[in-house]
Parts: C-alpha cells; sequence; structure tokens
C-alpha cells in the first residue's frame, strides 16, 4: 500500500534527513492536521508573521493559512469559516442552502491546496518524498494541480502539472506564472471526463525513478484532511446559522464526487448529525448513476471511474446535474443582464447576488444538487443543507465567453435571464436523482474494481476490505499519528522554534 499514503512510519531515514536539511534551509515548518481544522492552534508568533505575508505568495508560512477559516481579504482568520446563505427568492425552496467558500485559500483561490497539501505532508514526514531531489506529479483536472505546483514551489522543487488540455484558459494561465519550468505543465488529451489519459500519462511518468505520483484519487491524505478539516469547517457553519435559527436540522451535505475528497467531509458530518450524503455528477457522464461515459465541461469534478478513496457504502444518493445548467447559469450569475433580473424581478438580495461571483462551476453543480435533494426530500425552512464552493467564477471567465457564444449568440438579455432561471433552478426537479440501495451501494462498490484492481494494479484485498465502515473509521487514527510525526519532523527542523 506504499503508493496510497497508509504509511506511519519512516520509510526512508536518508531522505527524510535530507528533507529535513531542505527545509531547515529554506525556514519551512508543517502545519499539522489538527492546525488546518482550528487555526487557533497556530502559534501567535506565526499569525502575527502572516500579517505582513501576502496571501498569494510562494511563501512557507503561506502554508498556515490552508483552512477555511481565512478572511474575504484571506490576509487574516475569522471566527466562523466564510459561507452564503442562499435565500428561497434564489433556489426557489425554502431550506436553507449553506455554501462554504473555497476562494478564500491561499495561493490558488481554490480548497483543492488543502488536498494537495494532505496527499504530500504524510509522503514528507515518512520519508517518501525528497524535495532535493524528486519531482511531484500533480494529476488533476486544474485546481489540485495548481495547489501542488504551489506547495512544490514553496520547497523549491519540481511540480509537475498534469491535466486535460481543454481545461480552461485561467487554469493554464496561472501555470505558466507558477510552475518553474514550461514542461512542468502536462497536457493530456481531451477535458473534464478524460482521467483515464491523465493515469495513462503518470503510468508512463512513473517509470522514472525521480518522479513521485500524487494521485488525489487513491491518496488517503486527500480524505482524511477533507474529513477532519472541511468537517469540521461544515459542522462550524452550520452551528453558525443555527444559532439565528434555532431549531435548524442538517438534513444533507452536497458534493461533486471529483477526486472524492470533499465528499468525506459527508462522513464527518454523518457520524455528527446523521446528514445524508449526496454524491454529484454531470449527467452528460452517468458513470455512478449509469456506469456510464461521455464528455462534459462541469470542471474540477472527474469521471468514468470511482475514485479509490469514495466511502461509496456510506453515500445516501446520486445526483446528476448537466453541464447546460451550470454553463447558462454562470452567465446568469456573471452578467450586467442576469444580476439585474435577479434582484428586481426574483427580489434576490442585492448582497447575495453581488456574492455568486464566488461560485464557479462545480460549486453551481453542487448547489443544484442541494435545491434537487430539498426537493425530493420535501424539507422546508426549519432544515439546512451544506455544501462547498471550490472556487470562484474568476477561474472560467474564458468558458463564461464560450457560454455567452453557444447558447446566446453572444448577447444575453432580461428574456435570456428569466429562461434560464426557470429552467435550472426552477425546473431543477427529482429527474436523475437516485436514493441509494444497498444493492446499488455495492453495484457502485464493485465498479470500482475495474479501475483499481485490473488497471491500477491495488491488491484484492485491500480493495474489498474499504467495503466495511469500521475499515474507514480506523483509518482516522491515522490523523494523530501523521501530526505526532509531523511535530517531530519540526522540532528536528528547528525551524517552528524559531517562527514562533
Amino acid at each position: 500500500m506504499t503508493t496510497l499514503g497508509l504509511e506511519r512510519h519512516i520509510v526512508d531515514h536518508n531522505v527524510y534527513e535530507r528533507t529535513v536539511a531542505r527545509f531547515r534551509e529554506h525556514g519551512i515548518a508543517l502545519p499539522t492536521f489538527a492546525q488546518l481544522a482550528d487555526p487557533s492552534l497556530v502559534p501567535a508568533g506565526i499569525r502575527e508573521k502572516l500579517k505582513d505575508i501576502g496571501p498569494d505568495e510562494p511563501h512557507p508560512l503561506n502554508l498556515f493559512r490552508v483552512n477555511w477559516y481565512n478572511d474575504a481579504e484571506r490576509t487574516g482568520v475569522q471566527d466562523v469559516p466564510g459561507y452564503l446563505v442562499l435565500p428561497p427568492e434564489l433556489t426557489g425552496v425554502q431550506a436553507k442552502i449553506l455554501v462554504a467558500l473555497g476562494e478564500r485559500f491561499p495561493m490558488i483561490n481554490a480548497h483543492k491546496v488543502l488536498a494537495a497539501y494532505g496527499c504530500l505532508a504524510p509522503r514528507l514526514v515518512t520519508g517518501q518524498f525528497d524535495p532535493t531531489v524528486h519531482k511531484a506529479l500533480w494529476p488533476s483536472t486544474g485546481n489540485y494541480c495548481r495547489g501542488g505546483v504551489a506547495i512544490s514551489r514553496i520547497m523549491d522543487c519540481r511540480g509537475v502539472a498534469i491535466l486535460p488540455a481543454g481545461m480552461s484558459r485561467e487554469r493554464f494561465d496561472w501555470l505558466e506564472h507558477w510552475a518553474t519550468e514550461s514542461d512542468d505543465i502536462i497536457r493530456t488529451p481531451g477535458t473534464e471526463s478524460n482521467v483515464k489519459e491523465i493515469y495513462d500519462k503518470c503510468a508512463e511518468l512513473d517509470r522514472e525513478e525521480d518522479n513521485v505520483i500524487f494521485n488525489q484519487f487513491a491518496e488517503f491524505g486527500n480524505h482524511l484532511v477533507h474529513w477532519l478539516a472541511t468537517g469540521r469547517a461544515l459542522a462550524h457553519v452550520f452551528e453558525d446559522a443555527k444559532a439565528n435559527h434555532p431549531g435548524l436540522k442538517l438534513a444533507a451535505f452536497t458534493s461533486a464526487t471529483g477526486s472524492a475528497g470533499a465528499i468525506a467531509a459527508g462522513d464527518y458530518l454523518k457520524d455528527t448529525y446523521g446528514t445524508k450524503i449526496v454524491a454529484l455528477e454531470a449527467l452528460e457522464c452517468p458513470t455512478l448513476l449509469e456506469n456510464g461515459f461521455g464528455e462534459h465541461n462541469i470542471q474540477g469534478i472527474g469521471d468514468k471511474h470511482v475514485p479509490y478513496i469514495h466511502n461509496v457504502m456510506n453515500t445516501d444518493y446520486v445526483v446528476g446535474i448537466s453541464d447546460v445548467s451550470t454553463d447558462q447559469l454562470d452567465v446568469l450569475f456573471n452578467s450586467e443582464a442576469g444580476r439585474k433580473y435577479l434582484v428586481e424581478r426574483r427580489g434576490v438580495p442585492q448582497a447575495v447576488v453581488d456574492s455568486l461571483k464566488s461560485l464557479g462551476f462545480s460549486a453551481i453543480a453542487n448547489i443544484l444538487g442541494a435545491i434537487k435533494t430539498a426537493r425530493y426530500l420535501g424539507l422546508g425552512p426549519d432544515d439546512a443543507l451544506v455544501t462547498v464552493a471550490t472556487d470562484g467564477a474568476a477561474m472560467y471567465g474564458s468558458e463564461h465567453q464560450k457560454a455567452l457564444q453557444t447558447y446566446f449568440g453572444g448577447s444575453f438579455d432580461a428574456v435570456n435571464a428569466g429562461e434560464v432561471f426557470g429552467q435550472h433552478i426552477l425546473g431543477a426537479d427529482q429527474n436523475r436523482l437516485m436514493e441509494l440501495s444497498e444493492v446499488d451501494k455495492r453495484r457502485l462498490f464493485n465498479l470500482g474494481y475495474y479501475t483499481w484492481v485490473e488497471q491500477q494494479g491495488v491488491a484484492i484485498e485491500d480493495f474489498v476490505a474499504r467495503r466495511d465502515q469500521p475499515w474507514w473509521k480506523a483509518l482516522r487514527e491515522l490523523i494523530p499519528a501523521w501530526d505526532e510525526m509531523i511535530e517531530e519532523f519540526n522540532a528536528k527542523t528547528g525551524v517552528l522554534e524559531r517562527l514562533a
């Protein structure tokens, strides 16, 4: 299981000692998983020094900003994670939809930097990644590889982004600015749905001894950091909303499956509140709904396979969302005519409309999944659903222009706005929503066999072990073990003592 990030001991002491020396030289300290979940645990000296460091600098201390509690300027920490409360005027349902804002994360304006750190930190403190020798390869459909490249640059090592050539131009613009060398950006064939092509490229590159692949779809650090940090943050968001609405119940959590990192927060919420877990996917590529395939443009969610770290046996519903909906709602939310329509014709508060720029494509999909779930379950004003906005609209400006031309001939008016709102929000019904029976869950679990055992070489006994919930609960014991190793690592570098 060395490729899946489950070690809790030092694998290679020589690598470990070289990494300690590199971090001592560069003044890099590692935050613990506990600190990512609760930044009040970060030493006061570091919090004070962060005041003079920009959130988009490749500075080591920005690792301590990899959390949900950054303020709107991303320079300070606030008591509750930033989130939106979407009102009935916008959603068409009475239940409250709470959306945590991923754009407040440092360096990449997306929560995927949390996943990248969660995959990397255990490899560092177990002596499996040597920043003085190795190249870090980050297979992704966009934001995860950006997070990996940012952290690699902080370590002064090569970070290689591997992503489909058809992703948004803004992703590549960012990578060209941050990547150490131009050939550290590898474009694979296709678009969002072509994850297999990414795997094929990784298999080719894995033959080179100095390459280390951080496969977010199979690294349990991704699952665990979201279970703890995102799960706790969403619970905090709900409790904050509940303080203003006593008796509020947390009915469901919706999340596109993607690499199945963020959906791990649903396990945390289910344990805490009994919350239902709703997995979303693109209707044009209905892998979970129909064992299907296809192409779509809901960028950042991945397709055509079941991620190894997806606890599918704990998932309650699957919902299909069309990329026509996300493309057109992005135009509605980010055009003058659309925003005016929402305020004047639908009565959406201006402050809410102004905040819609915080929603990227997958965020819109997550919200539509929440709307469909609320209708299916008949939820009312005393119910809440929570979800996440991985990134904001700024990452999709070029896609916005494509959608404007494709669907509306280059211009968008009040009539278009009314049609889009009616079709994609008021018309977001219960079609393509599956409530999973035990048989359905087993079907989805078994579907992963073909990717992970037949193609990727996972041992069958390791694959099957993931069927049982006690296995996943035992996995969480890695978090305190890793945190203890992180503290020991920091003690060896001496950096944290100097900074604090």
